[in-house]
């Protein structure tokens, strides 16, 4: 196939999405000593979250691999969010920070992928902080939402 031939096919996955009603799709990579204990707390609460998010557990933010975001968005994620332990209190002692440092980075990297930078998230919340952990989701899908369907992803 030409690059030609797959232009239209992309601007019709676009409108027939758009047709329907667009719902993204959201990855969360989630520290698994805070934010995912987080998470699990949300749920546990009954706090209410849109079920867009899909979460991924790591040991620790400081751990994840900028190619992971990457290769999300190129698989058909809307949208990355990371959650990780407030600065400070990392259980490896500066994975947080690692990624704090990395993010603006990869928030290049996408940007230069013809992507909206906005498309990523960094977020902190501690175990007792699910109500932080849902209102990060909220504001990641709302934000995803705003921006439209990822041109480059694979979705559907």
């Amino acid at each position: 196939m030409t690059a030609t031939s797959q232009e239209p096919k992309t601007a019709t996955k676009s409108k027939r999405k758009k047709a329907k009603g667009f719902e993204p799709r959201i990855v969360a990579f989630c520290c698994n000593w805070c934010s995912y204990a987080g998470a699990d707390l949300a749920g546990t609460s009954r706090m209410q979250m849109p079920p867009n998010v899909r979460i991924i557990r790591v040991n620790c933010t400081g751990r994840i691999d900028p190619s992971f975001i990457l290769d999300a968005l190129n698989q058909g994620a809307d949208g990355v969010l990371i959650s990780g332990c407030h600065p400070g209190d990392c259980h490896y002692s500066t994975g947080n920070l690692k990624m704090q440092a990395r993010f603006a980075l990869l928030q290049k990297m996408v940007e230069s992928a013809g992507l909206e930078p906005e498309r990523i998230r960094l977020q902190w919340a501690s175990a007792a902080e699910g109500d932080v952990f849902t209102e990060g989701v909220k504001t990641m899908v709302e934000t995803v939402k705003r921006l439209g369907p990822n041109p480059a992803g694979e979705s559907d």
